[in-house]
């Protein structure tokens, strides 16, 4: 399928609920959110759209970044950024994980806080962003939007000089050589019952690299 460009924006508030809408729709048949949420007992899909809702929300409430690509007016990719100073701030907070324990469940909780603490345990010192949460909506796959949210993300995290790089995660093994392809390098491996979680770090480019992305 041929390429799309979508226009690049930063969201604020008013984009709360497309941005749920559409990770639900990116996560409900990922590995990792099948084995973290029980995909194989009732009331899975009410888990993740929950835990979409709860990480959306609270990312939202804390005036993190969101930087997503836009196709007319239709969010069509999204992507949540933790800056390296706010890395811990969603997991740390109380009313968050009441929260996921009331719609959730306890073991589904437990599980993602376990998984979220072995992800931050793979990271090397050092300043870095993090993505939580990205996606392309499923409708719009195919279209090398995925390779315009990472290039509009790599960009923006350059810009600032107190990070070192960009670090996601993915079970799905599909991703991975997408990624590669696009510079990340693997630092980590998460056992996530039969699931192997990968983490992987692009670093930012070196000055004169930057500057002739530019040019």
């Amino acid at each position: 399928m041929s390429e799309t460009l979508a226009e690049v924006r930063m969201l604020g508030d008013s984009y709360t609920r497309e941005i749920r809408s559409l990770l639900y729709h990116a996560y409900r048949h990922e590995p990792t959110f099948n084995y973290l949420f029980e995909g194989d007992r009732p009331g899975f899909d009410q888990r993740v759209r929950a835990t979409v809702r709860e990480l959306t929300n609270q990312h939202m409430a804390e005036e993190l970044p969101v930087i997503g690509l836009v196709l007319g007016e239709r969010l069509v990719a999204v992507a949540l950024v933790a800056p390296p100073q706010r890395r811990l701030g969603i997991t740390e907070s109380w009313a968050w994980r009441m929260r996921m324990l009331l719609t959730a469940g306890f073991r589904c909780t437990r599980r993602y806080l376990d998984y979220h603490e072995a992800v931050l345990g793979c990271l090397p010192p050092g300043p870095y962003h993090l993505l939580p949460l990205l996606g392309v909506h499923p409708e719009f796959q195919g279209r090398h939007l995925g390779e315009q949210l990472l290039n509009a993300l790599h960009l923006w995290c350059a810009e600032d000089s107190g990070s070192r790089g960009l670090v996601l995660d993915t079970g799905n093994s599909r991703y991975l050589d997408f990624y590669r392809r696009h510079g990340y390098q693997e630092i980590g491996e998460v056992a996530l019952g039969p699931i192997r979680e990968h983490v992987l770090f692009q670093p930012n480019p070196q000055p004169e690299e930057h500057l002739a992305s530019q040019a």
